[in-house]
């Protein structure tokens, strides 16, 4: 065994090391994943020519393919299509995704491709943001802040970690590419509000989704299952290296959804 491997290593990036077996992502006992498509396993038919039909195979979603490699219970809190906004106004609720027996330890956010890339929804700023979530601004900041506050509620100790989309094809046409960045932009913004929020990063540090990668891992708009697959290796890998790197912030994750407090200075 080599001690090392576990510790955070001056220099080191963000999946440089990609444990097989998830790492310390598996401090988590329940994990909760907010997004759209990509979050859903979503695979695209081929019915004619002209016809396409989208289907959510959650299965195959990387959040379920995280649950079977650490052996953690996943909550899909996704669906093709989704945005912040929407999750906000109509589906959390009509899908009891705010019910408190669905809290969670941690909750992975993945959404703004629909928001921004595809309906172009304004972006906002940390204006929107109030106390009180039922009165922040309906932009995207506002929407995804509610997201976070609210599950803050719910489960107050939970980690939240929120996915910045990576480079390549899919995300390079005009105009989206423009409204990617200021999507990219705003998450970080999002990061650094909130504490016990951190991004992880795809855009930065993930493999580019050149062609090559597009030919192994998509079919059409979505991923295959390999697709999937390696994007929860990747997601696995980079909640590893941040709970190594911020050691501190996780020592008392067993104490998530409990009343019980190790750290005199938290009570």
């Amino acid at each position: 065994m080599r001690i090392e491997d576990y510790y955070f290593e001056e220099n080191e990036k963000p999946l440089d090391k990609v444990p097989e077996d998830g790492g310390f992502t598996a401090i988590f006992r329940r994990i909760a994943v907010i997004g759209d498509s990509l979050s859903s396993g979503e695979f695209e038919a081929v019915i004619s020519d002209t016809e396409r039909e989208y289907h959510d195979c959650y299965e195959h979603s990387w959040g379920q393919y995280i649950g079977r490699t650490i052996g953690a219970e996943i909550l899909n809190f996704s669906r093709g299509g989704m945005t912040a906004r929407e999750y906000c106004q109509t589906f959390a609720k009509e899908n009891g995704f705010w019910d408190k027996d669905k809290a969670a330890d941690a909750y992975i956010i993945a959404l703004g491709i629909n928001d921004k890339a595809n309906y172009n929804h304004d972006i906002g700023s940390t204006d929107d943001i109030k106390d009180d979530w039922r009165e922040n601004g309906d932009t995207f900041i506002g929407n995804y802040a509610r997201i976070i506050q609210r599950y803050k509620e719910i489960s107050p100790k939970a980690k939240f970690f929120i996915v910045i989309p990576p480079r390549g094809i899919p995300y390079s046409d005009e105009p989206a590419n423009t409204r990617m960045k200021a999507l990219i932009k705003s998450l970080h913004v999002i990061e650094e509000f909130f504490p016990d929020v951190y991004a992880i990063d795809l855009h930065t540090y993930a493999p580019e989704y050149d062609q090559r990668f597009m030919d192994a891992f998509f079919m059409g708009g979505h991923m295959s299952a390999q697709g999937y697959l390696i994007t929860a290796k990747m997601i696995m890998a980079y909640i590893d290296f941040i709970i190594r790197k911020n050691s501190a912030d996780f020592k008392e994750a067993g104490f998530i959804r409990t009343p019980w407090k190790y750290d005199m200075r938290n009570m």
